[in-house]
């Protein structure tokens, strides 16, 4: 699913535009027991109610493609009888009516999900009568098929905090009462999903609120999925090869990840122009790796062995590049090329400085050659004369009464 295809379901999770017919949910403790079940229509819920539980669905489908939404596909064992995807076809296909269904499903989260505290499962059922639509977008009044769909979330409930409160009976403040509170879900997924605006049982929609940390068990055990990794896990194992091999101590790898950051970003935006990304990445692969090191003065050995790790650590599901770039990364290596730029100019001018200074100590060494040193206004320079009085040479400088000399910086009246 693209962005375009999550927000044409979201729009739609609205108090007017809603059309939920269900909601079923088990609430489990971190023991793994089922503490209570319950279920019924989704429109009948008390406005409170009807508020938060949509609040809920709207977080399933938020935040970025590749990232916080994952798509996932079934394995075809996973399609056969007994599968995990045939079990939610049957949640789907029964409209979340038939309790002992619901009881193996929320059995199935409960023996695939990793969670040491207390957790809600919650099941919505939905139906979207999709309009057809023109290539400008444009819906025509007309059906083009019913999406039937099943959103699922995974909150955790965790005991409110301590603190005080007035306490309206005894007509006091004192410890307020702790009760347990729902939050917003941490993992969950739609199916089937909605691959050019149609039902795709084949695929599921992941979403994950923690992306450095997803229930990827859950991934593999829960839906019968493949592992998928966020944008943020493969920044992260693609950030921490190349530290690992260019030496995580050696002073130089610093400055040499941020030129592979600007690096790898320039040739992405260099390919953006040229392609249509959404629909044809642009994908790390070994000869972007060799083009990007190469061009960050990586010596080739340690180019070979990064090729090596990002092989063994990735296989045949290489990331994206727009998946590895840091934004921080970016900032950071533009004020530290800002910072070289002035540091180069201090240079020169600290050189310029230099040259001046050693004129001036020149000058200076000049200058201490002579005896008399005069320094005088340019109209006075042609009055000086020279002559001899008893036998001496002499200079002689007309004054005036008005006028005044300094003779080695000391003011002297003549």
């Amino acid at each position: 699913m693209n962005k375009k295809e999550v927000m044409e379901l979201k729009r739609r999770f609205k108090k007017d535009a809603a059309t939920f017919s269900r909601l079923v949910g088990c609430y489990v403790d971190g023991e793994h027991h089922k503490v209570c079940k319950f279920g019924g229509q989704f429109l009948t819920l008390e406005e409170d109610e009807y508020y938060k539980y949509l609040e809920i669905a709207n977080k399933l489908l938020s935040g970025t493609i590749g990232n916080n939404l994952l798509n996932l596909e079934f394995p075809i064992d996973e399609e056969a009888v007994g599968g995990r995807q045939q079990i939610l076809m049957a949640l789907r296909d029964c409209d979340l009516e038939n309790e002992d269904l619901l009881d193996t499903y929320y059995d199935l989260v409960i023996d695939t999900y990793d969670e040491v505290g207390n957790y809600l499962i919650l099941l919505y059922l939905d139906s979207y009568d999709v309009m057809t639509r023109t290539k400008d977008n444009i819906n025509l009044d007309e059906s083009e098929e019913i999406y039937k769909y099943l959103l699922v979330g995974i909150c955790p409930v965790s005991l409110s905090k301590p603190g005080l409160g007035y306490l309206e009976k005894e007509g006091r403040i004192g410890p307020r009462i702790r009760d347990w509170v729902v939050g917003a879900p941490e993992t969950g997924f739609l199916f089937p999903a909605f691959n050019d605006r149609s039902t795709d049982i084949h695929s599921t929609l992941f979403y994950t609120k923690n992306t450095k940390e997803p229930h990827s068990e859950f991934m593999a055990n829960g839906l019968g999925c493949g592992i998928e990794r966020t944008a943020t896990e493969q920044k992260m194992a693609f950030h921490s090869i190349v530290r690992n091999v260019l030496g995580a101590e050696e002073e130089s790898t610093e400055d040499t990840l941020l030129d592979i950051q600007q690096t790898l970003a320039d040739m992405a935006e260099d390919y953006a122009e040229m392609h249509d990304v959404e629909e044809d990445p642009f994908i790390l692969d070994k000869e972007v790796i060799k083009q990007v090191l190469e061009s960050s003065h990586v010596p080739e050995e340690k180019i070979t062995r990064i090729e090596k790790n990002v092989d063994e650590a990735f296989g045949e599901k290489l990331p994206q590049a727009e998946n590895v770039i840091d934004n921080k990364a970016l900032v950071a290596n533009e004020l530290r090329v800002e910072k070289l730029a002035l540091e180069e100019q201090v240079g020169d001018l600290t050189l310029k400085l230099n040259e001046k200074q050693e004129e001036i100590d020149s000058y200076k060494e000049e200058v201490k050659t002579y005896d008399v040193v005069l320094h005088v206004k340019p109209e006075k320079a042609s009055q000086i004369k020279s002559t001899t009085i008893d036998g001496e040479k002499c200079i002689v400088i007309p004054m005036k009464e008005n006028e005044n000399a300094t003779i080695n910086g000391v003011n002297t009246t003549i």
